[in-house]
């Protein structure tokens, strides 16, 4: 069986297509696996690191507002739509998978000219315009979250790594201490903003880090990178990284963490049981705050507003965090049962079905 997986232009669209592509080779090592995406986003360099071809269409961005961009739009589609259709004719794919964003529109055009099985996968808890278009085009429909309003909607969860969903915290934890320099004495806030960085956070951490040292709260601080960012230096450490490619040594170092509320970030989060201040971003359409809401709601977490998050909220709210172990512990169990683990199996489960719907 042959799968064309179609997402990119952030890890929120490729990390849960690299995942699921995992799956479907464990279910069934003979499944040829191609991957559609762009030159511009991160799977240009994350799917070939991971050994599988990608294949590349024009990117087409969709503006959300009347503008000159919006113009042009459609003749970026028909051009994108003509290059996905030239990979499926050579690709020859049994059933075609699509993670929303602007590379999932020209493969789900695609698929439905060649008339072949379309599989929709949205990551968010409000789907993007690319997947309410998709969903109309199929009954393969999965979401991340229960209340996402797409059609024939089954929930599974988001497809995460298993160096990720299987992790151990506690049998790692020493191994992360030592990895990042960090003490074994005192407890650890990560903070990240997602893979590019998030300068709110960045600035509201860094800003408080002489109230975070005086309470005896270390940092692990990734910063994006695109970002740098200079702490003054003591016997309690902030330690300040652009990328870590090892995020489960990362949470394992962690006893709670300052986030942005991407899908990938929440389940990731959640699932390994990690006490998180979510401080959704503010553009968009409100996504990441509802994406969050499940985990905050169960106890699991606190949500921030990005425009409360200040140096002077930090050192009046971390600090007391991080010293309640019991506020802690009751945390991560509640943040641990919100969001499923396995939605990459059962992803691959519905391709498969859908493939062999085809071939029936």
């Amino acid at each position: 069986m042959r799968v064309l997986l179609a997402g990119g232009g952030s890890a929120g669209h490729t990390s849960p297509l690299l995942a699921t592509a995992d799956a479907l080779r464990r279910l069934d090592p003979a499944t040829d696996i191609v991957c559609l995406g762009t030159r511009e986003g991160l799977e240009a360099r994350l799917v070939p690191a991971a050994g599988l071809p990608l294949e590349v269409v024009p990117r087409v961005p969709l503006p959300r507002r009347p503008s000159a961009d919006l113009l042009r739009t459609p003749a970026r589609l028909r051009a994108a739509r003509r290059a996905a259709l030239e990979v499926v004719d050579r690709v020859r794919p049994d059933v075609v998978v699509g993670f929303g964003g602007y590379v999932s529109v020209p493969a789900y055009l695609a698929a439905r000219t060649r008339r072949l099985p379309i599989v929709v996968h949205e990551g968010n808890a409000i789907p993007g315009i690319a997947n309410r278009l998709g969903a109309r085009m199929t009954t393969h429909v999965a979401t991340s979250f229960p209340d996402t309003e797409l059609a024939h909607a089954v929930c599974t969860g988001l497809p995460i790594r298993r160096l990720v969903s299987t992790m151990d915290r506690d049998a790692l934890r020493a191994e992360a201490l030592t990895t990042f320099g960090l003490r074994d004495d005192l407890p650890t806030l990560l903070v990240t903003g997602g893979s590019q960085g998030a300068a709110r956070i960045n600035a509201a951490v860094s800003g408080a880090a002489g109230a975070l040292a005086d309470a005896g709260v270390q940092v692990l601080h990734v910063v994006g990178p695109k970002n740098e960012l200079t702490v003054p230096s003591g016997d309690v450490p902030y330690v300040v990284l652009t990328y870590v490619d090892r995020m489960d040594l990362a949470y394992a170092a962690a006893d709670a963490v300052l986030c942005r509320a991407g899908s990938n970030t929440v389940t990731e989060v959640s699932g390994v049981g990690l006490p998180a201040v979510y401080v959704p971003l503010p553009i968009g359409n409100g996504e990441q705050a509802l994406n969050a809401r499940p985990v905050v709601d169960a106890g699991g977490g606190l949500l921030v507003a990005d425009g409360a998050l200040t140096p002077e909220w930090v050192a009046a709210s971390v600090p007391g965090l991080l010293a309640d172990r019991e506020r802690l512990a009751r945390m991560g169990a509640a943040a641990r049962g919100v969001i499923p683990l396995d939605a990459d199996e059962k992803l691959a489960r519905i391709i498969l079905d859908a493939a062999a719907e085809k071939a029936s």
